[in-house]
């Protein structure tokens, strides 16, 4: 090549290797200083592409951890009142056992135990009422299978994960009875002696004198012990259980003839038993016990009804016909526990109040928990299989809690980190700088910059040898 200043073709090739050597100075110094080689798109557009992803994968997944341990703490929460309230169950089942020795006790004895019972059965009450984490309640049935009813007659017990939601017709078809007997005579003067009315083995003394609301009001003094109401119906003195259903008995005898100027029961023992109620849901038929009914089929399986009792003259049954409709919603606590769309897992908390614990158990005179009574030797041994009945639910509940905490939320946090640590470690094989070959390259680069410096310096310095060829 001949020699020329007007353009300096070596210098223009020293400039550009410089600034190649100076630009990858500089963006080792950028991956040096930032601990990343892909800074930006045009380091790596698809490494980039694959990195973010994988970054957003990476914060799903710590998430997701969080998820479920706080999920977990939801469970214990739950769980932990459930301890106390099997420790209060259990207590009370003493007491059920207490009452029923019979031969020991008395009537104050027996009261006692009922005071007792009552005020355990306020505290799960309240603990089911009160327990939630923040302010979502755990154990009141809005964490779980709840329901409404669009009649006032109808009170929703509970639903369990069997119970599908939707809206089921709710009729009576036969009405719930309980035993019921009414005085052969009106009293419709007051008592001419003194008089004994025994009602279920509890001795009731009238005194002379006494106008028949004052009959009705001493009888209604003893319902604690005999489980019996009285009131009127027409002119005659009418008696009958609390409880509704075959296992609710009546039997009264008065050791005084029927008369006008008597109780007017006589000296004839009369008895009697109360009827489940039948009745429908959601159009199949269900034999309830008592006035509860539960279905143990279908679609609507585990949903529990009360049905109230009619007023008046039918204030011994319960009401009767086509009674509207319940409205089950699965409320199942969901939490998310993976890092990506619906991957979730629920689980429903039924209600542990009292009145949704030993519902429908068979045989037996009372209806529920919320219900149980110690008051005689025969009520306390109903008392106990609704007791056991409750235990069971609550423990179940439990186990279930316990089950979904260790399988589902420890099993998958566990794999959760172990799916995060290899997803970082991906993200670090892209994106990260690996200092070891970088250093090399810069200072394979620095070098290239101070030679390409001192090439360039040479560069500008041979136009001048033209001045030497015009001497």
């Amino acid at each position: 090549m001949g020699l020329s200043i007007a353009n300096n073709v070596t210098s223009l090739n020293a400039q550009h290797n410089l600034n190649k050597a100076s630009m990858g100075v500089a963006k080792s110094v950028e991956k040096l200083s930032s601990g990343l080689k892909i800074n930006r798109g045009a380091d790596g557009p698809a490494a980039l592409v694959i990195s973010e992803k994988q970054r957003a994968q990476i914060a799903g997944l710590k998430q997701a951890v969080e998820n479920t341990e706080k999920a977990a703490s939801v469970v214990q929460t739950a769980e932990g009142a459930l301890n106390e309230i099997n420790s209060l169950l259990v207590k009370v089942r003493s007491l059920a056992i207490d009452s029923a020795n019979s031969g020991v006790n008395d009537d104050d004895a027996l009261a006692a135990n009922q005071a007792e019972i009552d005020n355990a059965l306020d505290t799960i009450n309240r603990i089911a009422n009160n327990t939630q984490f923040g302010t979502k309640k755990l154990l009141d049935g809005s964490a779980g299978i709840g329901g409404t009813t669009t009649d006032a007659d109808v009170t929703f017990l509970k639903g369990t994960s069997d119970t599908t939601a939707g809206t089921y017709a709710i009729a009576v078809t036969t009405v719930g009875e309980r035993a019921v007997q009414e005085a052969g005579t009106d009293q419709t003067a007051a008592l001419a002696q003194d008089e004994i009315l025994t009602v279920n083995g509890v001795s009731i003394s009238l005194t002379t004198g006494m106008s028949q609301a004052q009959v009705v009001n001493r009888i209604n003094e003893f319902t604690s012990q005999t489980g019996v109401v009285a009131d009127t119906n027409g002119g005659a003195t009418r008696i009958y259980t609390e409880a509704f259903g075959s296992e609710a008995e009546l039997t009264v005898v008065s050791n005084v003839a029927g008369a006008a100027d008597s109780s007017g029961f006589g000296t004839t023992e009369l008895t009697d038993s109360g009827i489940d109620v039948i009745g429908t849901i959601g159009g199949t038929s269900y034999t309830g016990v008592g006035n509860v009914l539960t279905a143990n089929a279908g679609a609507e399986k585990g949903l529990s009804i009360q049905l109230a009792a009619s007023t008046g003259a039918n204030a011994f049954e319960t009401v009767t016909g086509a009674q509207g409709n319940v409205t089950v919603a699965n409320n199942s606590l969901v939490f998310q526990i993976g890092a990506n769309q619906d991957q979730t897992a629920s689980i429903a908390i039924q209600k542990v109040n009292p009145n949704g614990l030993g519902v429908g158990v068979t045989g037996n005179q009372f209806s529920s928990l919320d219900e149980i009574e110690v008051t005689s030797a025969s009520k306390a041994q109903d008392a106990l299989a609704v007791i056991d009945s409750a235990i069971d639910d609550v423990t179940n509940l439990r186990g279930t809690l316990g089950a979904f905490q260790a399988n589902t939320l420890e099993s998958t946090a566990n794999n959760l980190r172990a799916t995060l640590e290899n997803t970082v470690n991906a993200e670090s094989v892209i994106r990260d700088t690996d200092f070891a070959e970088e250093i090399a390259n810069f200072t394979k680069g620095q070098v290239l910059v101070q030679a390409g410096t001192s090439m360039l310096s040479n560069a500008n310095q041979i136009p001048q040898l033209v001045l030497s060829l015009l001497r």
